[in-house]
């Protein structure tokens, strides 16, 4: 089902991020303001009124003399009054893995204490950022004598984990961290896989990425040694989860409307009880949640230190681990699903257990869902597990898939599991806010891979793929995803000689009808007359392979990637051989008038009608040259459950034999929308009807193609006509 958008509730959503930062601060007694910029500061100042709790935010960063302000804010404090301020870090993580700094736009200025950003007396000062050190002395300075820092994860906007100086986590932070950044296409590091580093050599709170300090004017500090914050999940699932130093972990509800699952949470941990689960137990005060910390492993790192020391112990223990979910629940079979739990816990994943005693412990179990999936929860385990990283290289997660039932219809319990995320998460509300400040992973991978190259060997290996092609046959390296995607959006143009894999278990299968054959054959051929396309994500031993083999002709393709010089039109007779070397094929016609040069449209064009008529015709009298996509009959039975009554084959020359089309492609079953469509085919604007207009889904595409150059146009929808409105009327008279 396609998700609106609720630009209320994003925006509110967005507006409360920051407040999680000093939200759980609040619950104490007093009065609490907060100072968001120089306005505020002048205004507090002159005001006859007093707080108990001052918030001072970055804002005093972009101040040249914040000692000062810092002095003033808590000189006004009364005796027992509270100031938190709370400050980026110039020596945070995320400047280390390629952010810039928010102030000067620029890589490593902070790293360097912005010693060429402001080296002369006219440079504009925007603002700086501090350490650690320089924090604490400009406090001393100011007469702060009793504080406290927390280091903050991922940064002040969206503060989801805060820690006190003297707590370390005990817990894999990759498999719950989700980084943001200022300008998340320079990043070149994934920030959450260093955090474990950063812990075990003492690093990890002088490199957090933003300190929130606690200023106490009477000596007294708060008790609270860590919270997690939630905030993302909304109004109803926001929990603040605070381990108190008095041995006691806390969970409260960030907004009234989640009192009822912190009450829910207790009413789970006496059902799993019941079930014979052991728990950590716990018992309600007023509206927060209480039980005692726990000094013991999360099952993760139980789990994951066995699966280095022994496999067989460790598949010994998962299955016992598996067991304890089947017994959480009644199992009733079910038609589509094979078996579902009468109430499914599905947060019983190896994170959010201890293993204490020789026993798996759970905690956090806030969620329970009905006639749910078994498969879905066994899934959930598996890919939790992995969500760290640690077990990589040591098992396969198709193995364990594979252990618990789960291969044949994998894709059906990862669609639902993700489905379940991005409603707790709130990801569809937040998508275009998570995709300007969460980092790419295709361009993460570029920034990486360009540092271990020399400019002129990058762009042959990474960038310039279809470079100087003429004469040449190609053979795919690798028969997985990336070989697959590749086949299916370059093969016609780029015929493949032959598909190579070092998997013996691929050998003899097709792919495309291509059959898979050992790398040996490379020994073999012509190496001047191929060029051997590496189709592996992770293609460094490949490209150790090759080199010991003496091939230079090789290049990694990524599915993720725009190529400037793959074939961006190559249908038309006139410009088949410029198609062959990469050059784009209609030449402009700037005389025609129109707004745009290549015009696309998508869509399944079943038992075509006057709807569809009109979309083409407007598309077309807006640009030169229109290139129709058309989703394959197993494309649409992915997205509506059903097939088309037309094939695709007779779809797309019926759409050929209308003249507003130009150009008519059958889109492979497996493609990622428009995102797919606009690296193959590089146009200058995506046409649509308006039904779409306000989806999160075209929202977020919109400002993809925007990122990109291109542009996307809603037409609007013909009225009384559709593909669904025939199909009922053919079914009535039947």
């Amino acid at each position: 089902m396609e998700q609106k958008i609720d630009k209320e509730k994003e925006a509110a959503l967005l507006r409360e991020l920051p407040e999680a930062l000093t939200g759980w601060y609040s619950a104490a007694e007093g009065t609490k303001t907060v100072l968001r910029s120089r306005e505020d500061y002048e205004s507090y100042l002159r005001s006859g009124q007093t707080y108990s709790i001052v918030v001072m935010t970055s804002f005093a960063e972009k101040e040249r003399d914040i000692g000062k302000i810092i002095e003033n804010v808590y000189a006004k404090l009364p005796a027992d009054g509270k100031m938190l301020l709370a400050l980026n870090n110039r020596l945070g993580i995320r400047y280390f893995c390629g952010d810039r700094d928010p102030y000067t736009e620029r890589n490593f200025d902070s790293v360097e204490d912005y010693r060429r950003a402001y080296s002369k007396e006219q440079d504009r000062f925007d603002g700086r950022m501090y350490s650690y050190a320089q924090i604490s002395e400009m406090l001393a300075e100011a007469g702060v004598h009793t504080f406290q820092f927390f280091s903050v994860f991922s940064d002040l906007s969206n503060p989801f984990l805060i820690y006190a100086q003297d707590y370390d986590p005990r817990e894999n932070l990759a498999a719950r961290a989700f980084p943001s950044y200022h300008y998340p296409d320079t990043v070149f590091l994934e920030e959450e896989f260093l955090y474990s580093g950063l812990i075990a050599n003492g690093l990890f709170h002088r490199m957090s990425n933003a300190f929130l300090i606690e200023c106490a004017k009477d000596g007294k500090l708060s008790d609270v040694q860590h919270v997690t914050a939630s905030v993302e999940r909304g109004h109803e699932n926001g929990i603040y989860t605070l381990i108190h130093r008095t041995g006691m972990v806390e969970k409260r509800a960030i907004y009234p409307e989640g009192r009822e699952r912190i009450r829910n949470l207790a009413g789970n941990t006496i059902a799993l009880q019941a079930r014979g689960i052991r728990v950590v137990e716990g018992s309600m005060r007023g509206d927060s949640y209480w039980m005692p910390y726990v000094k013991a492993p999360v099952g993760q790192v139980y789990l994951l230190n066995l699966l280095r020391e022994d496999k067989g112990a460790f598949l010994k223990a998962l299955d016992h681990f598996r067991d304890l979910i089947l017994q959480s629940s009644e199992i009733k079979e079910d038609k589509e699903y094979g078996q579902v739990f009468s109430k499914a816990y599905v947060d019983m994943v190896p994170l959010n257990s201890f293993y204490k005693d020789g026993e798996f412990v759970f905690f956090d179990q806030e969620f329970v869902l009905s006639d749910y999936p078994v498969k879905v929860v066994l899934y959930r385990m598996i890919c939790t597990l992995f969500a760290g990283g640690d077990a990589a290289g040591v098992i396969a997660q198709d193995e364990l898939y594979e252990r618990y039932g789960l291969k044949d219809e994998l894709e059906k319990w990862a669609e639902l599991e993700r489905r379940f995320m991005i409603r707790l998460r709130n990801e569809d509300q937040l998508r275009i806010y998570h995709e300007k400040t969460r980092r790419n992973y295709a361009a993460l991978n570029s920034n990486r891979q360009r540092l271990n190259f020399s400019e002129e060997e990058f762009r042959r290996r990474f960038v310039d793929i279809f470079h100087n092609l003429k004469g040449k046959r190609l053979i795919v390296f690798g028969s997985g995803r990336f070989a697959e995607h590749f086949l299916e959006w370059y093969g016609r143009d780029y015929p493949v000689t032959a598909i190579v894999d070092n998997n013996e278990q691929a050998w003899g299968k097709e792919l495309n009808g291509i059959k898979v054959v050992s790398p040996q054959m490379l020994a073999a051929v012509d190496r001047e007359e191929y060029r051997v396309v590496v189709c592996i994500k992770n293609y460094l031993s490949v490209m150790k392979q090759l080199k010991d083999m003496g091939i230079d002709d090789y290049v990694f393709y990524d599915r993720d990637k725009l190529y400037d010089t793959a074939p961006r039109i190559i249908r038309t007779k006139e410009t088949a051989d410029e198609a062959e070397n990469g050059i784009s094929a209609v030449p402009r016609n700037d005389a025609s008038g129109k707004k745009y040069h290549v015009g696309y449209v998508a869509g399944t064009f079943d038992m075509f009608h006057m709807g569809h008529l009109n979309l083409l015709k407007k598309a077309k009298s807006m640009c030169d040259y229109l290139i129709v996509g058309v989703v394959s009959d197993e494309g649409v039975y992915r997205q509506k459950q059903k097939y088309p009554v037309i094939p695709c084959a007779d779809r797309c020359e019926i759409i050929r034999a209308c003249r507003y089309a130009d150009q008519v492609e059958e889109l492979p079953p497996k493609y990622d929308g428009i995102r797919d469509a606009y690296r193959r085919y590089r146009f200058d604007v995506q046409f649509s009807g308006d039904d779409h207009s306000d989806s999160v889904e075209w929202q977020a595409t919109r400002e993809f193609l925007k990122k990109n150059g291109a542009d996307i146009v809603f037409f609007p929808y013909t009225q009384g006509v559709s593909s669904t409105m025939l199909r009922e009327k053919l079914e009535d008279v039947d």
